[in-house]
């Protein structure tokens, strides 16, 4: 999903803002696209969009399952109930939020507001537990590594805040 994403935010950069143009609308710059590019680039931008949110389903189903599961005291493991109750929240939280967005541009930045609010979250909680030897075992964080997840976790959360301000005052 990352590398999708970044060369999506890659060839926008290149394609839209070389030539001055400003996008507002996931159709547009579709549209856009296919008399700079060629007449694929569309449907490689679409085949993007859906591969990239494809694997961020799948993340994230992953992620909520683990955690859900983790905070259970037990390892991410599909045929057990805890793992699968958090993939299921995951979800089921993301398929409601997708029928309440009218406008997929929109759509797309209060994903990406959510995703930047609930990141602290996940970031903690896999701390916690990849810090513990109860969940780990022997492969647990050591305290350097530990407290180097924590220092990055806080840059991160601080950051993510930050940007939360500056859009709610925007």
């Amino acid at each position: 999903g990352w590398a999708i994403n970044s060369a999506m935010i890659l060839v926008a950069a290149a394609t839209f803002f070389q030539t001055g143009l400003a996008v507002y609308e996931l159709e547009q710059a579709a549209a856009m696209l296919h008399p700079m590019l060629g007449k694929s680039a569309a449907l490689v931008f679409a085949l993007a969009l859906l591969f990239s949110g494809l694997s961020s389903s799948v993340t994230a189903g992953m992620a909520g399952g683990s955690i859900y599961a983790g905070g259970f005291g037990e390892p991410y493991d599909v045929e057990k109930k805890h793992t699968r109750v958090g993939v299921l929240l995951t979800l089921v939280v993301a398929t409601l939020v997708i029928f309440l967005i009218a406008d997929p541009f929109q759509g797309l930045v209060f994903s990406q507001m959510l995703l930047s609010i609930q990141l602290p979250w996940t970031i903690f909680l896999q701390i916690r537990l990849t810090s513990s030897p109860k969940v780990m075992g022997h492969h647990a964080n050591r305290r350097a590594t530990a407290l180097l997840l924590w220092s990055i976790g806080a840059i991160v959360t601080l950051l993510n805040i930050m940007l939360l301000v500056e859009l709610l005052n925007g």
